[in-house]
């Protein structure tokens, strides 16, 4: 009896992954990735503000223009909507998407209130006649408050289209790893806004 085995011939394999192929913890680590590129972009923005961040050419400068008051409330935002969203993780680990979609949507509302009041103040800053073209001082201000004020808009945007997500798929382990990466972003960005408000607001009211 012959120990011969009869191989397929080419073209008639047929090959079938029966589980999903995704390496475990590939997406976190992949993010981690992305956020230390976003270091970088942010270095050098703030690189380039403690290199021009005093050269007014004439014009107002920061203790002329800032009003600390108002962005310290909105600072307040930016953190407060860091705890919830910490609120919001805690629920997912209890299964619990009623309450996660609870948290994330106050999360988004802290958001938005952050946006609002940067937006008012470029408004104020603008009518005032202290434009991005004013000065390099104010060019590096608007650059690096904008950079940030666009990454929490995307955030926005992101966190809506999650709580859709989940809301019609569940909190399924895709959503899970969806929500932590979005979770790092989060606080990635209320890291930089503190560098924010102490290197450019704080220093820029010093004489």
């Amino acid at each position: 009896m012959s120990n011969t085995t009869t191989l397929p011939s080419a073209g008639s394999a047929r090959f079938y992954l029966r589980d999903e192929h995704h390496v475990e913890n590939g997406t976190l680590l992949g993010f981690w990735l992305y956020l230390m590129s976003d270091c970088l972009i942010f270095a050098c923005l703030f690189a380039v503000h403690g290199v021009v961040g005093r050269s007014y050419a004439a014009g107002p400068t920061g203790a002329d223009l800032f009003d600390l008051p108002l962005v310290a409330l909105n600072t307040s935002m930016l953190l407060l909507s860091s705890i919830t969203y910490g609120f919001a993780m805690l629920e997912m680990q209890k299964n619990k998407v009623r309450a996660t979609l609870a948290w994330l949507a106050v999360t988004g509302l802290f958001g938005l209130a952050f946006i609002s009041l940067e937006l008012y103040e470029f408004a104020h800053l603008l009518h005032e006649g202290a434009g991005p073209q004013r000065s390099a001082f104010l060019s590096s201000f608007f650059t690096l408050v904008g950079t940030h004020g666009l990454h929490v808009t995307f955030g926005i945007i992101w966190l809506v289209t999650l709580m859709v997500q989940v809301s019609r798929h569940g909190l399924v382990p895709e959503n899970r790893r969806r929500l932590m990466c979005l979770s790092m972003f989060w606080h990635f960005l209320d890291v930089v806004w503190i560098g924010v408000f102490t290197f450019v607001y704080l220093m820029g009211v010093l004489p």
